[in-house]
């Protein structure tokens, strides 16, 4: 179907135009339009051949008027923007949250807010009605993110379970604290008893919950905790070099590490091999991710595997629900343990 303005450019077609070919009444199309309620299936059938036919696309600005919904969803993350490009599991949940909203006919807006300023700036805009939800993503306790949409009404999803929140959040993850204990009885199994870790950030529920899983492990084994043994990192390569070279110069004596990301396990193997180390024989190393970081290392690590087409399938989907108005909820998912060469 082809219609011509006073300037000879084509018109793009209306819902009058698939409504006329499909031979129905604009209302009908419209109703297919927000969900096919109350109509036939050979009508809605007809309606969606005359959507191809004519090339027809929904005007989402004149629909967010009459619905009073935006359409789009945020995937909010509140890191630096260096992190984003760093760290590929943010990447491989973007991707996987896209595609789960494309199945929607949805689409995704990428926010970074790393500072005071953009976290302020950002959720002046979420609470305008720009978008129908938030999925939040490396939320840190004490940040007031969270607090606010939620406070606001927001539509929200987190990524991990959410810390020192004070309302109901709606969250998504992978089991941090089974996964690390798969992880640690590995290496205990293995005949490694100075077990050493580099957690991730301890306001954030990976870092806590992987470092009590690694706890619980050494308990069970009848391992005495040393404290010694912990370095704390921030998730990033040059915060497991660093925190790798300062467990070698506290406890030479060690003979595995559990790494809380395979980021900074990358960082931890450079260490290792700047200081004469020979991995596994000297010192075994296990990761968690199982993100493309893991295969980019030598020896291949050893690593906990996160479910991460099921994390963003699921955080879309209990977003959606949410959007429907249904109640907040929480969704753990598990962990697998992957060999390779490291340990």
């Amino acid at each position: 179907m082809s219609r011509t303005g006073s300037n000879g450019r084509r018109k793009p077609p209306t819902i009058h135009d698939v409504a006329r070919e499909a031979g129905v009444s604009r209302g009908t199309v419209s109703r297919v339009l927000n969900g096919g309620h109350y109509v036939s299936p050979a009508a809605e059938e007809a309606v969606n051949a005359a959507i191809r036919k004519t090339g027809y696309v929904v005007n989402r600005h004149a629909r967010s008027l009459i619905t009073g919904r935006s359409d789009s969803v945020a995937f909010l993350l509140t890191e630096p923007q260096e992190r984003f490009f760093e760290d590929p599991n943010f990447n491989v949940l973007l991707r996987g949250c896209t595609q789960a909203l494309a199945d929607h006919d949805i689409p995704l807006l990428l926010m970074i807010a790393g500072t005071k300023d953009e976290r302020r700036r950002i959720t002046r805009y979420i609470t305008a009605g720009h978008v129908d939800g938030v999925l939040l993503v490396s939320s840190h306790s004490g940040d007031p993110v969270a607090e606010q949409l939620r406070a606001a009404r927001v539509p929200l999803v987190a990524c991990g379970k959410p810390l020192g929140q004070s309302s109901r959040v709606s969250y998504v993850a992978a089991d941090d604290r089974d996964g690390a204990r798969e992880m640690v009885r590995h290496l205990v199994r293995s005949g490694r008893r100075r077990i050493a870790t580099v957690t991730g950030p301890l306001d954030t529920p990976g870092g806590t919950e992987r470092l009590a899983g690694y706890r619980d492990v050494l308990a069970e084994a009848g391992i005495e905790a040393d404290e010694r043994l912990v370095a704390t990192g921030d998730y990033s390569r040059a915060s497991g070099e660093s925190c790798a070279a300062e467990l070698l110069r506290r406890t030479p004596d060690m003979d595995a590490v559990f790494v809380a990301s395979d980021l900074m396990a990358q960082g931890v193997l450079s260490a290792l091999r700047d200081a004469g180390r020979r991995v596994p024989d000297d010192v075994a190393v296990g990761g968690f991710d199982d993100s493309p970081a893991a295969l980019d290392t030598r020896p291949a690590l050893t690593t906990i595997r996160q479910p991460w087409d099921r994390i963003s399938s699921e955080m879309v989907r209990v977003l959606l629900a949410q959007i429907g108005g249904e109640d907040t909820s929480t969704v753990i998912l598990p962990t697998e343990l992957v060999r390779r060469g490291s340990a």
